[in-house]
């Protein structure tokens, strides 16, 4: 068991859900750019960003995404880098004259007059207007290159899974650091909690004076335990190391488990809640108060784990 443990230890590895990964394709004419960038989310939320991938691949590529990403907001980007001046975008001129004559038109009509002004001005409107500067039309990727373009796509994603890996050994070095310093929190606590049962004590028997009461001792042993019992904070220590211990050991055995890291989080803060409103102790509930806030930063680091 323990060597099987060790074997699932060593092939662990939690990732990031940030990530970037890159691939290109050489086609015909050209260079194929395809960029992945990703982000935490709750599932796979694929967005395709380009005219470039043929409508038909489109499933295909949303799901070889989703298979190998598992989950995040994932945006895919694609360019193309011509390689001669004919696959470059060339000006429409009978485009462009057709909005010229339209603006002089228009300005006439609306009593402008002749339009004056720097030229270059008017030429760089007319350059932005829709169909002036066009691109070579015929399709970029065909069944033939498809090969080519795929392996591009593996390669972006292997890239960002690897982006991943990297960022995500650094998330599991912050988050482990920050739970053992919530066991020594823990630890700390117990150094006040004879001064803490002995300060209730002897609050209850103060009360008990200034009132001018005479109880029964033996009576009044018994409620003193029993109220002390209420207080106790054994319990939440107890459960609040063993949700550490399992966190670490989550982090060590399993993959993609950013979700399941954020449920103890959950578990391991209604222990520490707890522990503060049974405190009564000043110091304990500014250890209290210490708990909390590396929590709070191990919830954030969870949210970006795959």
């Amino acid at each position: 068991m323990v060597i099987f443990a060790e074997i699932l230890k060593n092939q662990s590895m939690i990732k990031s859900m940030t990530g970037y990964g890159r691939g290109e394709a050489l086609l015909d004419g050209g260079k194929l750019n395809i960029e992945i960038r990703s982000l935490n989310g709750k599932n796979a939320d694929i967005s395709v960003k380009s005219s470039l991938i043929p409508k038909e691949k489109d499933i295909y590529i949303r799901k070889k995404i989703a298979d190998k990403l598992t989950r995040g907001s994932i945006d895919m980007f694609v360019s193309w880098e011509a390689s001669n001046a004919e696959n470059c975008k060339q000006i429409n001129i009978s485009s462009a004259k057709n909005y010229f004559n339209q603006i002089v038109s228009l300005s006439e009509e609306l009593g402008l007059g002749e339009i004056k002004g720097n030229g270059s001005e008017l030429l760089s409107t007319l350059l932005k207007m829709p169909e002036v500067l066009d691109g070579k039309k015929e399709e970029l990727i065909t069944e033939d290159n498809w090969h080519l373009v795929e392996k591009a796509l593996d390669d972006a994603i292997e890239n960002l899974c690897n982006f991943r890996k990297q960022e995500g050994e650094c998330l599991k070095k912050d988050v482990s650091e920050k739970v053992e310093r919530i066991l020594s929190y823990v630890d700390e606590v117990e150094k006040y909690e004879k001064e803490r049962t002995e300060a209730i004590r002897a609050d209850i028997l103060k009360k008990i004076e200034d009132a001018q009461l005479t109880p029964d001792k033996q009576r009044l042993e018994q409620e003193i335990i029993y109220y002390l019992e209420k207080l106790d904070i054994n319990e939440e220590k107890v459960r609040l190391r063993q949700h550490c211990r399992y966190f670490l050991d989550t982090l060590d055995i399993e993959d993609s488990a950013g979700k399941k890291l954020g449920f103890i989080a959950q578990e391991m803060g209604r222990e520490i809640n707890t522990t503060g409103s049974k405190a009564n102790h000043v110091e304990i509930q500014k250890i209290v108060v210490q708990m909390k806030d590396e929590l709070e930063k191990i919830k954030e680091q969870c949210l970006n784990i795959l």
